[in-house]
């Protein structure tokens, strides 16, 4: 058999590759070089951050076995993963599609044709006018090769492993915003614990002075006003513990479930009583060149980019020649012993060239179709950079007005405590009634409740931050 001379310069061009090479977004370059974000606090660290698990920086080993349990079992993360294992076998198919295929194959064949002078045939069907019956035994191998010319099967591989990076980049994706949905739910939580128990101890106090005034008023010396305000109190007491309760019920419940655990499954390791975590006194920032590298949600985005542009390439193949190889191998006849017979040995090459240049537009369309898809992969690039970028700037602004807003708390409910001690002194000296020092411990106790509440928002504005800059995460 001849090799057909058009075949070596078509093979020659097997090097080539179509579509645009990939060199990554403009806007993945550096910006500006060791910049620091606008907002972060003055006392904040802009340094490189150690990947490691965030979370462990609030120091609080309940909160660091939660964050385990719900990564190994939250059915998030569990899609996303399972989608990495999608991704990978596609790449795996892309590979093996540039990749010669091979068959093997038995065939057994038996024909009754009426009319036909089989003339080998040993049978005849007398009662058939004439027909006649043929067995048939072949053992064939087959195999098939398309060249890939133009590099459509390169770019199919290139666009499955990008998009197969993307899927890794999604499973982190998920695992961050697991990982901050499960910090914030636990802050929320002891702060709801902490408020309901010092709102239960403001009421208990709270109901002493509207005993004590009902006395007073019995003997004269209240007026129905003084009684009727402290049983506004007492009411309006009773009813903010009834929303902190729920409140408390639904985190113990979201806390379970995004763990993988029914509602009330972790109700024994959550309800012992505990502080709201604290963030570290400095909190790595690093730049913005930085922050697109770390955040898988902006890596994804640029996968998916990468994958688009490559996708042009298989587009653009599809318009050319293409050249593919067969060859088959048979061993057969009409008797089973012809299996074996090597004289019955049939070999076919086909050479295949194959070019629909006429397809009024399909072939450019599907090009056409390409590219506005990376168009659009672009284009959601760099709306993830700029929400990143956004994330991190009103994190950064939010957390550090925060920690300003928790230090004015924290010097207000260190008066109201002094305020109570001098009350107790003047209680204790015959200047104060009991009622005033009551008032001046509920009073403290209403400014640890916004202590509480506002370390607790401090703390989740410490885990926004973590989320935003993407930290802790390779």
């Amino acid at each position: 058999m001849r090799f057909p001379l058009i075949a070596f310069p078509l093979l020659s061009l097997a090097a080539c590759t179509a579509g645009p090479d990939y060199h990554g977004p403009e806007t993945a370059k550096p910006v500006s070089p060791g910049a620091q974000f606008a907002r972060a606090p003055n006392d904040t660290r802009a340094q490189a951050p150690a990947a490691a698990a965030w979370w462990t920086a609030l120091g609080d080993p309940v909160l660091d076995a939660l964050e385990t349990r719900a990564l190994a079992a939250n059915p998030g993360v569990a899609v996303a993963e399972a989608r990495v294992r999608q991704a990978r076998a596609s790449l795996r198919s892309e590979r093996a599609n540039a990749l010669p295929s091979a068959n093997a194959s038995a065939l057994f064949v038996h024909a009754t044709l009426p009319g036909v002078d089989l003339g080998n045939s040993d049978e005849s069907d007398q009662s058939g006018g004439g027909s006649q019956s043929l067995n048939f035994y072949n053992l064939g191998f087959d195999a098939s090769w398309e060249v890939d010319l133009w590099g459509g099967k390169r770019r199919g591989v290139e666009a499955a492993r990008a998009q197969f990076d993307a899927a890794q980049a999604n499973v982190a994706d998920a695992q961050v915003s697991l990982t901050a949905e499960i910090a914030q739910a636990y802050v929320n939580l002891r702060d709801r614990q902490q408020r309901i128990v010092l709102e239960q101890e403001a009421l208990t106090r709270q109901r002493e002075m509207l005993r004590l005034t009902e006395q007073r008023h019995a003997r004269g010396t209240a007026s129905a006003l003084e009684l009727e305000q402290q049983r506004n109190q007492v009411e309006q007491g009773e009813a903010a513990l009834l929303p902190l309760s729920a409140e408390r019920d639904a985190y113990l419940n979201a806390l379970a479930t995004l763990a993988g655990e029914a509602p009330g499954a972790l109700d024994a390791m959550l309800t012992a009583l505990a502080a709201v975590p604290l963030p570290p006194a400095e909190v790595a920032v690093g730049d913005p060149a930085a922050l697109l590298k770390r955040r898988p949600d902006v890596r994804a985005a640029e996968r998916q980019f990468a994958a688009a542009t490559a996708k042009i390439g298989v587009a653009e193949a599809a318009r050319f020649p293409s050249l593919s190889f067969m060859g088959l191998i048979g061993i057969g006849g009409t008797n089973p012993g012809d299996l074996v017979d090597l004289n019955q040995l049939a070999a076919i090459a086909m050479p295949r060239l194959s070019w629909s240049f006429l397809d009024f537009g399909r072939n450019a369309a599907r090009v056409e179709q390409a590219k506005g898809a990376q168009d659009e992969a672009a284009a959601q690039y760099r709306q993830a950079v700029l929400t990143a970028l956004r994330d991190s700037e009103d994190a950064l602004s939010r957390f550090g007005a925060r920690r300003l807003s928790v230090a004015s708390a924290a010097r207000s409910k260190a008066s109201a405590d002094r305020t109570a001690a001098l009350m107790r002194q003047r209680f204790e000296a015959g200047a104060a009634t009991r009622i005033q020092l009551l008032d001046a411990e509920r009073q403290s106790l209403s400014a640890a409740q916004a202590l509480s509440q506002g370390t607790a928002a401090m703390t989740a504005d410490y885990i926004a931050l973590q989320k935003a800059l993407g930290l802790g995460w390779r």
